[in-house]
């Protein structure tokens, strides 16, 4: 194609100069494939020198590696037909390639972005936890192909996301060699079934979990799932959480448990010694309802939304005290980002040998009800 001419031409003197330092393809014509952009760069394979595209979709990244003729036909196939931007990087200028919507072509040269070469070792691909396997299909993420479903790639990252904060919380837990893991308001099993297929036949840990859910048809479904997917050591049983009376937990997950289901998960985690305790807390009610209609001094309890709030981390603060009172080591952050869900706060216990100081946490729930008006949180009696 003439119009990449000068692309070409700069790329060629950016390979004999030995300055080359990667190229962008943004600005995609359409965005139906779920193609956002492609980076290029020099990687050394089996001792060839290569172009090697990593092509960014919504859900994975996926690696191509082309010589430096093919990588031409490559480049020609893509720019104005897929993308409208180009930008070579080099050590002694950024060369831009840009086409209007009807095809016309414009270039510039700016000063170079870039005081350094990166080095031409081969990367894999980012790793996906989730392999994309049976399950997957079944649940309704990805399609007969295994390609993952528009719509469910939020839930995709998620669970991602969800196995790789896992895998590090367990790094440093005292666990048996079989693992019993419990989640407590399993839902459809997104998670559940992820994490059971992750430790099971990716890292070969013998692993039993059970799952808890009150919803009838949700666990007659999981169930008839698990057994098309041959995940032995996966069930699901309906059963409220208070109900449920376990003989061993080592890790306890209750993700998004109703109004005060997230405290009678607590509470079945700390009566078991559980290892692990992971919950996303939700629906805080039982504070906000004691604290109806009572006059607060604070003014940015004023407004609603801000009150909405700081009951939410109230409550939550009271709840890590507590599991830090039975020896727990605690932390709270973000899952995953505000634009997925507002509901994105976890809040972590792991089992700690240092010896609690219950006087000080005592005294700490304390004066947090006191300035609150709190007169009992849920989990409190529950323990």
């Amino acid at each position: 194609m003439n119009e990449l001419a000068p692309f070409f031409e700069k790329l060629d003197q950016s390979i004999t100069n030995d300055n080359f330092v990667k190229i962008t393809l943004s600005k995609p014509a359409y965005k139906s494939d779920g193609l956002h952009n492609i980076y290029v760069r020099i990687a050394t394979i089996k001792g060839e020198r290569m172009l090697s595209f990593t092509y960014h979709y919504q859900t994975n990244d996926q690696v191509k590696n082309y010589s430096f003729d093919e990588a031409k036909t490559i480049f020609s196939e893509l720019l104005n037909q897929k993308f409208k931007v180009g930008i070579l990087f080099t050590l002694a200028e950024d060369f831009t390639i840009q086409f209007s919507k009807k095809g016309k072509v414009s270039t510039r040269t700016t000063h170079p972005s870039f005081k350094n070469k990166p080095p031409e070792t081969h990367d894999k691909p980012k790793e996906r936890r989730a392999e994309l396997g049976k399950y997957l299909n079944l649940l309704g993420i990805t399609d007969k192909e295994g390609v993952v479903i528009p719509k469910m790639a939020d839930k995709y990252k998620q669970i991602n996301k969800y196995l790789e904060i896992i895998e590090g919380l367990m790094k440093n837990a005292d666990l048996s060699k079989t693992i019993s893991i419990v989640d407590m308001g399993s839902g459809k099993g997104y998670l559940t079934f992820a994490l059971y297929d992750y430790l099971t036949n990716q890292r070969k840990r013998e692993v039993t979990i059970k799952g808890i859910e009150l919803r009838e048809e949700l666990v007659d479904f999981c169930n008839k799932t698990a057994k098309e997917c041959g995940f032995e050591g996966l069930s699901f049983v309906r059963q409220t959480i208070q109900e449920y009376k376990p003989k061993k937990i080592d890790i306890l997950i209750a993700l998004h448990a109703c109004d005060t289901a997230t405290d009678d998960a607590l509470a079945k985690a700390i009566s078991a010694n559980a290892q692990l305790v992971i919950t996303a807390p939700c629906c805080h009610k039982q504070i906000r309802q004691q604290l109806k209609g009572k006059e607060q001094e604070s003014p940015i309890l004023k407004y609603g939304i801000f009150k909405e709030r700081q009951f939410e981390m109230v409550t939550d603060t009271i709840r890590a005290l507590i599991l830090e009172k039975h020896q727990y080591s605690t932390k709270v952050f973000e899952f995953i980002s505000n634009e997925h869900t507002r509901k994105n706060v976890m809040l972590i216990g792991q089992k700690s040998n240092k010896k609690a100081d219950t006087k000080v946490i005592s005294n700490k729930i304390k004066d947090l009800k006191t300035t609150y008006g709190i007169e009992s949180h849920y989990l409190e009696g529950l323990v």
